[in-house]
């Protein structure tokens, strides 16, 4: 049985070589599979929102299983945040945690989206609910900051009083 092994795999490559796509269209690929999502979020990391959707959104019709449609909605969630279209974020996060309850990243971007809204309460329970799922989230920590001045804004009490820093400068011209 050994000694036909080697002719059986010669016999399974030959038949996969015949039922091949073109070898011009055939490319190995080494790194993510869904070039798009990858692409997309490295831009949502940079800053370029407009540009993170963009390509998120093609990966999202590419995407393939379930961790690649819910990385796309994670990510189309904290993008539409930072494109400040907090309606529309919530419809991906609303998504992600419908199927992973246990995503703490999803709850922070909702938790934006919900302040931006004016929708406080909904804000803080996100906050909560992240928070206890990663209580040592920087970003969890920076959200409810951003809640808490929307919450109770501080007031300055300090007056800073320049007038030290004016120049002491004759008021006349010596004649």
């Amino acid at each position: 049985m050994e000694k036909y092994l080697p002719l059986l795999a010669m016999t399974l490559l030959a038949v996969a070589q015949v039922y091949a796509d073109d070898p011009a269209d055939s490319k190995i690929v080494i790194g993510p599979r869904n070039l798009y999502l990858y692409d997309g979020a490295n831009a949502l990391e940079a800053g370029d929102a407009v540009e993170g959707v963009s390509l998120t959104l093609k990966g999202l019709e590419l995407a393939i299983g379930g961790r690649e449609i819910k990385i796309a909605h994670s990510n189309l969630c904290a993008g539409f945040v930072l494109l400040d279209q907090a309606e529309t974020a919530l419809q991906h996060c609303d998504w992600v945690l419908e199927n992973d309850p246990y995503h703490w990243r999803t709850y922070n971007n909702r938790a934006i989206a919900y302040l931006r809204l004016g929708r406080l309460e909904e804000s803080d329970a996100d906050i909560a609910k992240g928070q206890t799922l990663n209580p040592r989230s920087e970003n969890l920590k920076e959200v409810r900051g951003m809640y808490l001045d929307e919450v109770n804004p501080v007031d300055e009490k300090i007056t800073i009083d320049d007038r030290r820093n004016e120049p002491n400068l004759p008021l006349k011209e010596p004649e």
